[in-house]
């Protein structure tokens, strides 16, 4: 039996009711209808033509990368076999040349498969947020337009949450739990497609299913959306998701933020610099230090300081309005060594 997220119907979500009932709960909802009533959601009801029309209006000439395809990968963009090159070919164009060549591609078996993805529209398409506004999030998140033919996009988590809203086509998500990492045989963090490690099992063709048995213990625990123009996806950050577009023609608006954010600094690179201090020490230590951070970061157990009065927590007290600027600045000097 396939696992679907959780459906809401869009009509009935307010920003308060989006915050408390989605964000806050960090699991992956289907808003229906969401965007039904864009304009960009109603030109992509007729012809392409009419499509590649309505943003050609908001156009101002920008380049964008667009990734090339031959007909032999059947839209699947991947690693080379060797896991250091890809089996497609970036190129920066003009965003209504991509727009032209995705539209060349829709007649024919045969044809190359072109995608664009991630291109913020204020920079390529000012007005176009103005005239299909979202107003569940704050006026600081900006819009990003993905644009293509077919197209599997291997399994990948953000680190950011996401809100997908399908604007043409329709899209298949597939996605796991951050908790299961360990058993998705994540790829390398620094040779990617397109910035984020993806997870090679999930991704796999049904040839390679045999070298993942890890994989084969959790594939059943995946969750499956199925989206149609005008519909979206809430996916909170970190959570796998392989995307697959499946018209010939397809189009997405996104959005990406930190919504639980108290300044500027990333759990990403926190994590990232406890690689480098902590991931290569003595099995006991580590445990020790996980020990540490489960108490001080996590607190699986509560506030550390519990047993103390407020006014003698200190740094440990809350973040604002003052100790997030006291903790980064001694960060920031313990990393500068002085």
């Amino acid at each position: 039996m396939t696992l679907s997220p959780k459906e809401i119907a869009g009509r009935d979500l307010t920003p308060k009711r989006f915050q408390r009932e989605l964000v806050e709960g960090c699991r992956p909802v289907i808003i229906r209808g969401l965007v039904a009533d864009w304009p960009v959601v109603q030109a992509a009801r007729g012809a392409p033509a009419r499509l590649k029309d309505y943003l050609a209006a908001f156009d101002v000439g920008g380049r964008v990368e667009t990734y090339l395809g031959s007909p032999a990968i059947a839209g699947k963009y991947y690693y080379a076999a060797d896991l250091k090159g890809f089996n497609f070919e970036r190129r920066i164009m003009k965003l209504l040349d991509a727009l032209q060549a995705i539209m060349e591609s829709l007649d024919g078996t045969q044809a190359q498969s072109v995608y664009v993805g991630s291109v913020p529209t204020g920079d390529s398409l000012p007005g176009f947020a103005a005239a299909n506004p979202m107003p569940l999030l704050g006026q600081g998140v900006s819009p990003r337009i993905w644009l293509g033919t077919r197209s599997n996009v291997s399994c990948h988590h953000d680190t950011f949450d996401n809100l997908a809203c399908v604007i043409a086509g329709r899209r298949r998500f597939t996605l796991f739990a951050p908790q299961l990492i360990g058993k998705l045989y994540v790829g390398p963090i620094d040779n990617t497609m397109a910035g984020a490690p993806v997870s090679l099992a999930a991704s796999a063709d049904e040839a390679q299913e045999g070298k993942f048995p890890l994989f084969e213990e959790i594939r059943a625990q995946a969750l499956e959306a199925q989206l149609e123009a005008g519909d979206a996806l809430y996916l909170p950050k970190l959570w796998w998701h392989k995307v697959e577009s499946l018209a010939p023609l397809n189009g997405l608006v996104n959005y990406w933020w930190d919504a639980f954010s108290a300044g500027p600094d990333a759990p990403y690179t926190s994590m990232l610099l406890a690689m480098i201090a902590i991931s290569e020490r003595p099995p006991a230590e580590r445990q020790a230090w996980k020990a540490f951070f489960d108490h001080y970061v996590f607190r699986t157990s509560g506030h550390p300081l519990a047993h103390l009065q407020p006014e003698q927590h200190g740094l440990l007290g809350p973040l604002k309005p003052e100790n997030y600027a006291r903790i980064r600045a001694r960060i920031m000097h313990m990393l500068r060594g002085v």
